[in-house]
């Protein structure tokens, strides 16, 4: 099976740093193009609660790769490579954790832009952890509509929790209640 993230490409994932041309085009040049595809709702063992697990654990591997891509320059097959050796990477869903890491790649400019709106700091100001959880949540509530806005908000304060400061996930939880107000609006109505 061969992805665009599994390439053997020695191009440094770029964009996933965070610096001062962040928000420039030229700065935000995805290095792993996007396959178009759909999120996949794959689930291995057919059980809704096992599919749940796997797209969380996916998350977490989405979360470790950004993060490393936000404190040092990686190539696209060297973050893959450290996710697929991760001992959590064997209970993900691949296909998931897959498109979710090129998404969030794909968009990042965009993500950080509109989520500037809804912080309380500049974005480089936010703490690694938290910017990347908000990244990644921003892009599951702005690009995949198939997850309701209160899974992708849950989802996003759990990581926080796990990962995140004291009172990171009370901070993840503000900006993405936000956010899903201005980007799935008629969802949150409904």
């Amino acid at each position: 099976m061969t992805s665009s993230i599994n390439d053997n490409s020695k191009t440094p994932l770029t964009t996933l740093a965070v610096g001062k041309a962040a928000g420039k085009k030229a700065a935000v040049k995805s290095t792993v193009k996007s396959t178009g595809a759909k999120s996949s709702s794959a689930k291995s063992g057919g059980s809704k609660s096992g599919g749940s697990r796997n797209r969380r654990k996916s998350r977490e591997l989405v979360l470790k790769a950004v993060y490393r891509g936000m404190l040092n320059a990686s190539t696209a097959s060297a973050v893959y490579k450290d996710m697929a050796e991760d001992p959590d990477y064997n209970k993900a869903d691949e296909a998931y954790f897959k498109s979710l890491l090129e998404s969030v790649n794909e968009h990042m400019a965009e993500l950080d832009a509109k989520m500037a709106d809804f912080v309380d700091r500049k974005i480089s100001e936010l703490s690694p952890i938290e910017h990347a959880i908000l990244r990644i949540s921003a892009c599951e509530l702005m690009f995949d509509l198939s997850i309701p806005y209160r899974v992708v908000i849950n989802e996003g304060v759990e990581l926080a929790k796990i990962y995140g400061g004291i009172d990171g996930h009370k901070y993840i939880n503000g900006v993405l209640d936000k956010l899903a107000a201005s980007v799935r609006a008629a969802e949150m109505r409904a």
